[in-house]
């Protein structure tokens, strides 16, 4: 009677250790993707703020009275040379300074006084596949958009 209620114990405690095994499992799993997507998030907050600030040197850097302007940029960036990760696209369109070239994106010249400063207004959208995602580079793509107005 002694060695059947030792057996019964003994299964009894390899079952709860493996449910809680399980648990353990499932909760690191958890934890590791919220990490994966949080630090993708960051990258592409990262990606956005130096493409802003690649586009704000790159309108510097032409002269928009001629046929120069900046209307797009485009990035990518890729760990190694096959996978892409992150691709980045700036788009650029000029408020005031009714100077500008035609061939620019122009929201309005009209709004503000001749001879103000040029503003630009900056969207910059990141994509990227959520890498957690089972189709993995193939997942659906996540975008991250961040607008911002510069003087120039």
């Amino acid at each position: 009677m002694r060695k059947a209620f030792s057996m019964i114990t003994a299964i009894f405690i390899i079952l709860l250790m493996a449910t809680v095994a399980a648990f353990i499992k499932n909760l690191s799993g958890k934890m590791v993707k919220g990490t994966t997507t949080q630090f993708q998030h960051e990258q592409a907050v990262l990606l956005a703020r130096s493409y802003t600030e690649y586009a704000i040197m790159a309108v510097t850097a032409n002269d928009h009275t001629n046929s120069g302007c900046l209307n797009n940029l485009s990035g990518a960036y890729a760990p190694d040379s096959i996978h892409t990760i992150y691709t980045v696209d700036v788009n650029l369109s000029y408020i005031g300074n009714s100077a500008i070239d035609g061939s620019c994106r122009t929201l309005s010249n009209g709004v503000v006084h001749p001879n103000s400063p040029l503003n630009v207004i900056i969207d910059v959208y990141v994509r990227y596949p959520e890498l957690d995602h089972p189709l993995g580079t193939n997942a659906p793509k996540v975008t991250y958009h961040k607008r911002s107005l510069q003087k120039i």
